[in-house]
């Protein structure tokens, strides 16, 4: 029966050196591989080999205890035992035995692991051999690489058209256009914009989210449900108007789509829009030295971010298809699981990013947290997969960061942060082996472009 469960911070495994590793006594271990990439490790460390263990825990002990005719630090192992007990000097060094022994064993049997192992003392007494288990995942290992240098994607260059320049031209001057409240007994005309009252319903029904007080409408633009923003046109304020409307076919919400809405409207507010002229006058004002200039900027601009986004599109193309052609061993449930749980958070966050509150987006999506983790599943899977192939071809190809190239890394990094602790942060080990993984899967990356992209 298990008396102790310890869960150990992967992030720990570092604070010892491999020499310092390598210096202890090998305990007796049994290795049983199980189902599904799990690995069930039982440790049996004798009394001599705790032994040091104890002597460093008695020593720390000492140094924060108060003992009568000692200066902290000072007292010995057997003084220490008599004042707080050899049960209490063993539990402090129980983490260092486990931490160590444990981590001497993954490097010697090159066990790569994933996650934090799941630790259970059996046996822990003064005088007596120390059991522990160590349960782990391995890292899925692949079965047979694919041949990379032999497949290839279709690059394509990126092209800016005067279409991309006027759209965006199109959205600078909605961004710097004016606001101009209408007088009282205006219309509403198709150059305007309203802010309306609107409540939806269907068959008589309120619609979930389909009320909102001040609804703003530029009329001048495409409105998501044809005919909506025409039954607006010559509206004054305060008047109300109820007519009916199709949604589109195509609308998300099935349940809406193709069906006849009815609609609430009161008119609150109606602005005219000032919106600049697109001349020298109005670049400069933007610190330009002229249109033509503006129109160039906006031109590069544009080209710097399709470039952007092939470059993206060409390294996501070409990675998958390495992971669709690679022929992988199973993938460990606690692997996958983690992997969702990730996209979890980084939708939460994105999605928080703007404002929204995270519970409510999910309900808007009309299912819950469970359905959109498994629609998520293959996208997890992917990326797993990608991630493994990624460090087979770095192994496969002896990619190495340099000690230059990392310190290089890091202090980009710092030079970001004013905050001294921030600064000693980015230089730990845990965010050294971070920014080492950044830089190596970045060489990868490159080298798979350069490889596998044909341009047309």
């Amino acid at each position: 029966m298990s008396i102790h469960v310890i869960k150990i911070d992967v992030t720990l495994y570092f604070r010892y050196t491999f020499a310092e590793i390598q210096s202890l006594l090998m305990p007796n271990i049994q290795i049983e591989e199980q189902e599904k990439g799990r690995v069930k490790l039982t440790f049996t460390i004798s009394v001599e080999e705790q032994q040091p263990f104890l002597d460093s825990a008695a020593e720390h002990i000492s140094e924060h205890s108060s003992i009568p005719g000692f200066r902290p630090g000072k007292a010995g192992y057997d003084v220490v035992k008599q004042r707080v007990g050899e049960p209490k000097i063993m539990e402090e060094a129980l983490e260092a035995i486990v931490r160590s022994f444990f981590v001497q064993t993954i490097l010697k049997e090159e066990i790569d692991t994933i996650g934090s192992p799941k630790i259970d003392v059996e046996k822990m007494a003064p005088g007596n051999e120390l059991i522990f288990t160590a349960e782990v995942t391995r890292m899925p290992r692949i079965k047979e690489l694919a041949d990379y240098k032999k497949l290839s994607v279709a690059g394509k260059v990126p092209e800016v058209s005067e279409k991309d320049v006027e759209l965006a031209l199109k959205d600078l001057t909605r961004m710097q256009t004016k606001e101009v409240r209408a007088e009282a007994g205006s219309v509403v005309t198709i150059t305007d914009k309203a802010v309306v009252g609107m409540d939806m319903k269907k068959e008589g029904v309120p619609i979930e989210g389909g009320q909102s007080p001040n609804h703003a409408v530029y009329l001048a633009e495409e409105y998501y449900i044809p005919g909506f923003k025409e039954q607006l046109v010559g509206m004054k304020e305060g008047e109300k108007k109820t007519f009916t409307l199709p949604f589109p076919k195509e609308h998300a919400q099935e349940f809406l789509a193709g069906r006849d809405i009815d609609f609430e409207i009161e008119m609150k507010e109606i602005f005219h829009l000032e919106p600049p002229t697109l001349d020298d006058v109005f670049a400069q004002s933007l610190g330009l030295r002229d249109f033509a200039m503006m129109k160039e900027l906006i031109h590069k601009n544009l080209m710097d971010e399709k470039i952007r986004e092939e470059g993206m599109r060409q390294e996501k193309e070409a990675l998958e298809l390495i992971a669709n052609k690679t022929q992988f061993e199973n993938i460990p449930d606690l692997l996958l699981n983690e992997e969702i749980e990730k996209m979890i958070r980084e939708l939460k966050h994105r999605v928080e990013e703007q404002g929204m509150d995270f519970e409510k987006y999910v309900q808007s999506l009309k299912k819950t947290l469970v359905q959109i983790k498994l629609d998520f599943t293959p996208q997890a899977l992917m990326r797993i997969k990608v991630a493994i192939a990624m460090r087979e071809i770095a192994k496969t190809e002896n990619f190495v960061v340099t000690d230059e190239e990392l310190d290089k890394e890091l202090d980009e990094a710092a030079e970001k942060y004013e905050d001294p602790e921030a600064k000693k942060q980015i230089y730990s080990p845990e965010y050294r082996q971070y920014f080492e993984q950044i830089i190596l899967n970045r060489k990868v990356i490159e080298y798979v472009k350069n490889t596998m992209v044909k341009m047309k």
